[in-house]
């Protein structure tokens, strides 16, 4: 089995990034993570990555003058490591087609609510607000609109009387780490591809 090649991009600690390289120590697993970037020099996620011998990369985005020339210089060091997919895992930054367009159908992200409600931010207390009884995360591929690419899988939790965003964000987390993995399988062994509209 030739294990498809994939790079985590990370803002902070990686939880997810570091469920994603436990699980790629399978060697049956059908992908191996040979990279993380974070646009953050003190990102936690980093040491994690470092200590288990995965190469490491900084991209600054304060650096550059606009987010298509930051996305233009993560690009071309993605494109370096020759990777056949991309995993976001709380990378804060809203991408351009400039960094998008050149992963599409191989690049995926997580995120905290069951797609397509609750895009964007706060996702936790936007379901509490409005009284949500379950509520949830989904991997999906990253496409030019936020937070509305091809669902890949998702995993629901209920949420319980007396939740607070805090205690509802921990348990959606806990399901958060397992369903990528299984996510980054399905697709990296093929059996989930990107629809193209034809």
């Amino acid at each position: 089995m030739i294990r498809k090649r994939a790079g985590v991009l990370i803002s902070g600690r990686g939880s997810n990034m570091r469920a994603l390289v436990e699980a790629a120590r399978d060697l049956q697993y059908p992908a191996q993570i040979v990279c993380v970037v974070s646009n953050k020099a003190d990102a936690a996620g980093l040491a994690f990555a470092i200590e288990r011998g995965i190469e490491t990369k900084v991209v600054d985005h304060r650096a550059f003058v606009s987010r298509e020339a930051f996305d233009a210089a993560l690009n071309a060091y993605l494109q370096d490591q020759k990777l056949d997919l991309i995993c976001c895992a709380g990378f804060m930054r809203i991408m351009t087609p400039v960094l998008i367009r050149p992963w599409l159908g191989r690049m995926l992200n997580i995120h905290p609510s069951l797609l397509p409600a609750y895009k964007g931010l706060h996702t936790h207390e936007r379901a509490l607000a409005d009284g949500a009884k379950s509520h949830g995360c989904t991997v999906h591929f990253v496409t030019d609109e936020l937070d509305s690419g091809q669902i890949v899988a998702q995993a629901a939790v209920s949420v319980l009387p007396g939740d607070t965003a805090g205690t509802l964000a921990a348990r959606v987390l806990e399901q958060e780490h397992p369903l990528y993995a299984k996510a980054l399988a399905l697709v990296a062994s093929g059996e989930i591809q990107m629809r193209t509209s034809s």
